[in-house]
């Protein structure tokens, strides 16, 4: 039996259970007492149940060790630095409300900083406040968090505050079912490999997930809610971004910024007050299997992308189906079967499912009003109507854009065949 933190004063009592020599032991430490002193003391491989109550931070974890919360337990920082710094490999943080970070944005001060000898960290089912940054795993390769509330700060503004997780250079780390509301980004990454993001869920941020440097990953199953923009995948290769959702978020849903032999499909946007999905400059994509809905451009195709495949999508009461900017025709058709266009005023009449006729989602109007957007005054004029008059008799009229000639008689289901 080892006795922790027996003091003259008994402020605070930590005891272990019995164990064999050599065993790790669970410690539970008092609220108000010295935490601290409680993981110095401690074993490599203990479990430390901090009691309900107050305990006081910061702390550094140096050695494995796993940090329990029991009935509302709260580790609370002095609004300097980070409440727990993580230097050792295969820690553990759960149950725990974690609050009172600094505020230092290059120091990254955060509820938890598992450092770049922090391999394995696992952080589950805290409930972190009143932070800067929520965790952030620096270096810290083959971590996971997950089950996690992550509420940021809401006193700074928002280009001020911190993300919900940050990671920087830590391969194989996972992400998984948490709730972020508030700061920054819910996740930002940067610089790294091999990463899942799943099942999390986003709000009233401005990049749910931001995406940069960060190749041979997976993005899938997360819901954004009334963000500035849904996921931002910028510089970075071969994703796997599947089944994720965003609704009614600001400026984007989807944004492909250099986002080259990645997998697009099965996700819904609905309602984004600016483009369901922006590409630039993305090229050698499969865009398939999506619903890009409700939004005043469905999809806004530009900066030279090429070689993407876009086909299987269902583009749904959008104000403008598709906004490119270029000179080239772009055939959004594959093996027969192209995209489900709500406004194709279309028929079928082999019953094969596709339209007899190709569709063009754009005009010699359309164009002229991208590049001169003052030209909106004379829309309802005799000269465009005239204009929409004679490109409809002279097909060699239109500009160079997207066609699809298969487009579907009915919209997709999200990631499967059509309905």
């Amino acid at each position: 039996m080892r006795q922790l933190l027996v003091g003259m004063a008994l402020v605070a009592v930590a005891t272990s259970v019995a164990a064999a020599p050599g065993t790790a032991a669970e410690l539970r430490v008092m609220a108000g007492g010295d935490l601290p002193a409680a993981i110095a003391a401690a074993a490599p491989g203990d479990v430390l149940r901090l009691s309900s109550g107050r305990h006081a931070g910061p702390v550094t974890i140096d050695k494995p060790l796993t940090l329990v919360g029991v009935g509302g337990a709260v580790l609370e920082g002095t609004g300097r630095g980070s409440v727990v710094t993580v230097t050792a490999g295969d820690v553990r943080i759960e149950g725990l409300m974690i609050r009172g970070s600094g505020t230092d944005v290059p120091a990254m001060d955060s509820a938890i900083l598992a450092t770049r000898t922090a391999e394995r960290t696992t952080v589950v089912g805290n409930r972190l406040e009143d932070n800067l940054f929520g965790v952030y795993l620096h270096g810290a390769a083959g971590s996971r968090v997950e089950g996690n509330v992550i509420r940021g700060r809401r006193d700074l503004r928002m280009a001020e505050a911190g993300n919900g997780v940050s990671i920087w250079n830590a391969p194989g780390a996972a992400v998984i079912g948490n709730d972020v509301r508030y700061g920054r980004d819910g996740i930002f990454v940067n610089t790294s490999r091999n990463n899942t993001f799943a099942d999390n869920r986003f709000a009233d941020l401005r990049f749910a997930i931001h995406y940069m440097y960060t190749h041979d990953s997976r993005i899938v199953g997360n819901r954004s809610r009334r963000n500035h923009v849904g996921l931002a995948l910028m510089y970075s290769d071969r994703l796997t971004v599947r089944d994720n959702d965003s609704e009614d978020d600001r400026d984007h849903g989807l944004l492909l910024n250099f986002v080259k032999s990645s997998e697009i499909t099965g996700n819904a946007v609905r309602n984004s007050a600016g483009k369901c999905v922006f590409i630039y400059n993305a090229h050698m994509n499969r865009i398939t299997g999506n619903r890009f809905e409700g939004c005043p451009i469905g999809i806004h195709f530009t900066a030279g992308s090429e070689r993407n495949r876009i086909t299987g999508n269902a583009f749904i009461g959008n104000r403008t189906q598709v906004k490119y900017v270029g000179t080239r025709r772009v055939e959004w058709t594959h093996e027969g079967r192209g995209n489900y266009w709500s406004d194709n005023p279309a028929f079928d009449l082999d019953g094969n499912g596709v339209a007899d006729r190709e569709y063009r989602p754009n005009d010699i109007v359309d164009d002229l009003l991208w590049r001169h957007p003052r030209a909106k005054l004379l829309i309802n004029s005799p000269a465009v109507t005239v204009l929409r008059f004679a490109q409809s008799r002279l097909p060699a009229l239109y500009p160079g854009g997207v066609v699809d000639t298969a487009p579907l008689m009915a919209a997709p289901l999200i990631g499967g065949p059509e309905q």
